[in-house]
């Protein structure tokens, strides 16, 4: 089995990152593929719901806890984990991998810009493949602001971004 694609979509607070990715893997998804999707939270997150029974082992000091049905299985530990770790942890079982967020890790980028400011992202992060531009951003930036050596996208141009990406997974 090939390794997965993985393809991080990357951008300030509140550009679409999660919807991005939400369309991404229902689009893989209908296409056929198996789908991992990793994201990093810069806050301290709640997934357990309190009062359930893993919560309460969480609550009670468990340093990892795990769950298991007929559908589903969660491990939710105290610890970090690394991106590549993560990804490890999905590599025999997807054929692409959706990261949201991790900036500064060297795996192609889908940028989002909501202002013009945003279109620095181009610059300062590795691997751009593409840019996901909302309209304000365009409109905002000077026109001393150099064009993306990029394939630039609307805000609602899911099929063009997963042709994109698809054909990245075709090659690989």
């Amino acid at each position: 089995m090939n390794p997965p694609l993985i393809i991080q979509f990357a951008g300030y607070k509140n550009t679409g990152k999660t919807t991005w990715v939400c369309r991404m893997t229902e689009r893989f998804k209908q296409a056929g593929r198996r789908v991992g999707t990793i994201k990093h939270d810069a806050h301290d997150f709640q997934m357990d719901t309190p009062g359930t029974d893993t919560w309460k082992h969480q609550a009670s000091g468990a340093d990892v806890t795990a769950i298991t049905s007929a559908k589903r299985s969660a491990i939710i530990k105290h610890s970090g984990a690394t991106l590549e770790a993560l990804i490890e942890s999905m590599n025999n079982e997807v054929d692409v991998i959706l990261v949201e967020g991790f900036k500064s890790a060297d795996y192609p980028k889908v940028i989002l810009a909501r202002e013009a400011f945003h279109l620095e992202l181009l610059e300062q992060l590795s691997q751009p493949i593409a840019l996901v531009c909302w309209p304000e951003a365009r409109d905002g930036a000077p026109a001393s602001t150099q064009r993306p050596a990029v394939p630039e996208f609307g805000l609602d141009d899911y099929e063009a971004v997963f042709l994109l990406l698809e054909a990245r997974l075709r090659r690989s």
